[in-house]
């Protein structure tokens, strides 16, 4: 049987009892028992009797459409939530909208038990109305950043070689550039946040082409 192994944050590589040729299509067995049809990129990785693949789900989903389906969920939510808020807003205003402003509980008056009770109710229509508000804002928040993540690109993606590759070069120029003073430096430790970003990106890249290259 195939399984999921977490090969680097985010990555996921197929870990295999038997070898298998790039561009086969095998079955990848969650934790959870499901079963994903994925093709097979490279090998990474031998260990204790098992083949480590690169992998890449035969019907595309990935990261970017896991963020999109998440995105587009919590949207839902919100909107249902929000829909909810107003309703209890107005539940709210409707309980009392016949009790004049400012009109007071006429205690001993055969209305007293009716306006407390209209009053209750509309503090708890009131209230629910907050708690729903607040739960749409949660939701909002949610979208936003998975639809700002739908459109990240990471090591899980073939693409990320090329994305990667880029960046250094970008990152690589940038650093040369503080290095010779053709680009001024911003504070004390430009030079070094430079290097150290230039560092990091050769890493992605050394893993980028371990993976899909």
């Amino acid at each position: 049987m195939n399984t999921y192994y977490k090969f680097y944050p985010n990555v996921f590589v197929a870990k295999c009892e038997e070898p298998h040729e790039k561009g086969e299509s095998i079955l990848v067995t969650t934790r959870h028992g499901k079963e994903n049809e994925c093709i097979v990129f490279n090998l990474v990785g031998k260990k204790d009797g098992f083949y480590y693949y690169s992998i890449i789900r035969a019907d595309g989903y990935n990261l970017q459409e896991r963020a999109k389906a998440k995105a587009e969920r919590y949207a839902k939510w919100a909107s249902i939530a929000d829909a909810k808020s107003e309703a209890q807003f107005n539940k709210s205003h409707s309980i009392t909208e016949m009790i004049p402003m400012g009109q007071p509980i006429l205690v001993g008056h055969h209305s007293e038990a009716r306006h407390r009770r209209d009053i209750e109710r509309s503090w708890s229509a009131l209230g629910k109305g907050v708690e729903l508000m607040e739960k749409s804002e949660a939701h909002e928040s949610k979208a936003e950043y998975w639809a700002k993540m739908a459109n990240k690109i990471d090591l899980s993606m073939p693409e990320s070689l090329e994305f990667f590759e880029f960046k250094l070069e970008e990152a690589k120029t940038r650093h040369e550039g503080l290095k010779n003073g053709t680009i001024e430096r911003e504070h004390s430790f430009s030079l070094t946040y430079a290097k150290k970003e230039v560092n990091e990106i050769e890493k992605k890249v050394k893993i980028a082409k371990l993976l899909w290259a």
